[in-house]
């Protein structure tokens, strides 16, 4: 799951709540802290926090134990979406709202 040689996206929602900075920070942390460390379903979870004005972003899985929550250089924005979902669908990769994946 979560292989960086698939085509990766984002949906519009996703595109027009958040900076592609920030989009491109949780495909990093995909790759940089969590493939190959903890095992990962198909469909993350990634909360969108503020700490102290600036953005965490905390992974958690559907039935797992790990959870990480990971501190960005971003300033936090209220506007941004309170989660995002990561899928991976075998074939490709991406990052939606979870309102857009009930639309599968």
């Amino acid at each position: 799951m979560f292989e960086t040689n698939h085509s990766r996206f984002a949906t519009f929602g996703v595109i027009s709540n958040l900076p592609g900075e920030i989009i491109d920070s949780i495909w990093m942390i995909i790759d940089r802290n969590l493939q190959g460390v903890v095992p990962l379903n198909n469909l993350l979870r990634f909360d969108l926090q503020n700490n102290q004005g600036k953005l965490t972003v905390h992974f958690s899985e559907n039935g797992a134990a790990t959870e990480m929550s990971v501190d960005l250089p971003f300033p936090y924005d209220p506007s941004f979406p309170d989660t995002v979902m990561a899928y991976d669908g075998g074939e490709s990769q991406t990052i939606l709202l979870p309102e857009e994946g009930h639309q599968k």
